[in-house]
């Protein structure tokens, strides 16, 4: 089951369900539901969204919507350094920092960082944005984890949290300016609800990034190669903090290009989650 928010040419954001085969959307406005956070804290969200599902609802072809990020209100919050692959890439990034990522790997706290205000969260379709003042930047294909404001894991979506190499790699401490800018954070195309870790962590995760046409890098990774639980991940994120809406999480990446690869305007960056779907976007210079 795969909630999204859209817009219509002529309408403001609503909150949509996808049919069955994914062609369509089903508009949920008309069944009183204005606001995907607010559904996502319904006790029986998974019963509720299956009688959705056969309600009488207006339908809108996918092809003629163009879906948001699929947050209103929620926080958005990243993990770092979960992947054995994205410790080796930070560390490779300075020497200054090299120890900090080692150590944040095997230690009990996770590295957790604030990403983006949601208005500022960009969906499917949209374009994402590098950084004027860096010379190294990449993609980071992350699977995301979507919590109410109880703290429960209701649903997966698919997440671009986008880097400033360089700027980073610098100084540990100019990491919010590395992560966190203009167009800096892609979410969607929608979010899975009604699915469990053990099969969540049999997913893969992939991104494919073309250059006028041509693909100049690729790569897949399992998600059960992440190394922290979902709950643990969630217990620190919602310690001495309260989210009135939720929040949502990246988990960090194991797909990481060459240290000879940035990115460029023009470029279009496809991150694909085996059991949710894929999050196109096309770069920019912000």
């Amino acid at each position: 089951m795969k909630l999204c928010r859209f817009q219509t040419k002529d309408s403001q954001p609503r909150v949509g369900l996808l049919t069955p085969n994914g062609r369509a959307v089903l508009d949920l406005g008309a069944a009183g539901i204005t606001r995907l956070d607010t559904l996502l804290e319904a006790r029986d969200l998974e019963k509720r969204v299956r009688r959705l599902a056969k309600a009488d609802l207006p339908k809108h072809a996918l092809t003629s919507v163009t879906l948001l990020a699929p947050v209103d209100q929620q926080e958005v919050w990243a993990v770092g350094v979960t992947y054995l692959r994205s410790k080796a890439a930070r560390m490779e990034e300075s020497d200054f920092s090299a120890t900090a990522y080692d150590r944040v790997y095997d230690a009990p706290r996770p590295e957790l960082f604030f990403k983006s205000q949601p208005e500022k969260a960009v969906g499917h379709g949209d374009t994402v944005g590098i950084r004027r003042d860096a010379k190294w930047n990449v993609p980071e294909p992350e699977l995301t984890l979507v919590f109410n404001s109880r703290g429960q894991l209701v649903g997966f979506t698919v997440g671009n949290d986008m880097s400033s190499r360089d700027i980073e790699g610098e100084n540990l401490l100019y990491l919010p300016q590395a992560k966190i800018y203009d167009r800096a954070c892609a979410l969607g195309p929608w979010i899975v609800v009604g699915v469990k870790e053990p099969a969540v962590r049999r997913w893969t995760i992939g991104v494919s990034i073309k250059r006028q046409g041509r693909v100049v890098f690729s790569g897949r990774t399992p998600i059960g190669r992440i190394k922290r639980r979902f709950n643990e991940l969630r217990d620190y994120l919602f310690r001495s903090q309260t989210f009135p809406h939720g929040a949502v999480l990246l988990t960090g990446t194991g797909v990481v290009p060459g240290d000879d690869f940035t990115l460029r305007a023009g470029d279009e960056i496809a991150i694909n989650v085996s059991g949710i779907g894929t999050l196109t976007n096309k770069v920019v210079v912000v």
